[in-house]
């Protein structure tokens, strides 16, 4: 008898979980969006001297005072910066699936940040800046395409694997929901291990909910067999990061071997090591920002005031083994 009653709570349990994300599904569709996305890359690659102040009228924004105009001439007839657009628009000749994919990020903002309303787009090339391939202020984003042509492209030839594998398309809507999450989120004054992984698990948990349709794996930047590796040994990773002592840590060389962007963490196992997937900790903090905010009630907008320490505290995280 009490085993039927508790598949009988599970089951009402798995209805109202998925009826609440129909719930939230509906409603997002029923907000309108019209964002609008201008190709500038496209229309520079069209631009001669002669036309020049047109464009320059019509996104002044993009070219600062200090420089002269004949600085930005002289770039229309530089073969590298023509390569570079050429490139573009051959990987990119309509940007009609990622202006959709980005709708529907942008309304999923709009649903959980009411105040905040879709940006103007533009397209531009950066010259590979990968570091800054996202650029989103409250009015404006720029995405610099040539940052998205595919790990294999000759442009990224003699870059390090693990970044050019970073430098595609796949990522794209998933980097714009990072730039946003970076903006609402604050950068933890706590100087312990444990908030910077909560920091950054609670980014991956807003990516989360405002890009439910990308994989997990896209959302944290991981190749599928990454994100399968974190997954088939988060219960051993978890155990070294508490045998270790590392959650209340201070040492800022943990952010390099388990937080920021590189080949691999560094467990100092060289087996292990040649294995894993980089920033495992932002991974190990995505599931306990998870774990918590599957106990609570709260609004996306209210975790992000929550400390760490709570969040950890009462998410009772703890890996199947």
């Amino acid at each position: 008898m009490l085993k039927r009653i508790f598949f009988l709570l599970l089951i009402g349990l798995m209805v109202f979980s998925c009826g609440d994300e129909n719930k939230v599904i509906e409603d997002v569709e029923k907000i309108s969006m019209d964002l609008k996305v201008f190709r500038f890359d496209r229309e520079l690659s069209k631009t001669t001297a002669e036309s020049f102040p047109e464009i320059k009228r019509k996104y002044p924004y993009l070219f600062p005072a200090q420089y002269p105009d004949s600085i930005w001439i002289q770039k229309l007839d530089d073969t590298i910066q023509i390569e570079l657009l050429d490139e573009v628009g051959k990987a990119f000749p309509d940007f009609e699936e990622e202006k959709n994919d980005l709708e529907l990020l942008f309304k999923h903002i709009k649903y959980y940040f009411p105040k905040i309303g879709g940006p103007k787009v533009l397209t531009v090339t950066s010259n590979v800046d990968y570091q800054n391939r996202i650029i989103l202020t409250d009015s404006l984003l720029l995405i610099g395409l040539d940052n998205y042509l595919g790990p294999d492209h000759k442009f990224y030839e003699g870059m390090q694997k693990f970044i050019a594998a970073g430098l595609d398309r796949q990522f794209m809507t998933s980097d714009v929901a990072g730039a946003f999450a970076t903006k609402v989120l604050n950068y933890p004054t706590e100087r312990t291990f444990l908030s910077k992984i909560v920091y950054y698990g609670k980014e991956l948990y807003l990516k989360e909910k405002l890009v439910p349709l990308t994989t997990d794996a896209q959302k944290i930047g991981y190749s599928q067999d990454q994100y399968d590796w974190a997954l088939a040994n988060e219960e051993p990773i978890w155990r070294y990061f508490i045998e270790h002592e590392l959650l209340y840590s201070t040492d800022n060389k943990l952010e390099a071997r388990f937080l920021d962007i590189g080949p691999f963490s560094k467990f100092g196992l060289e087996l292990i090591d040649n294995e894993s997937p980089p920033r495992i900790g932002r991974y190990l903090g995505w599931r306990i920002v998870r774990a918590y905010m599957e106990k609570t009630d709260l609004t996306l907008q209210q975790l992000l005031k929550v400390p760490a320490e709570e969040i950890f505290r009462k998410s009772n995280y703890k890996p199947e083994k």
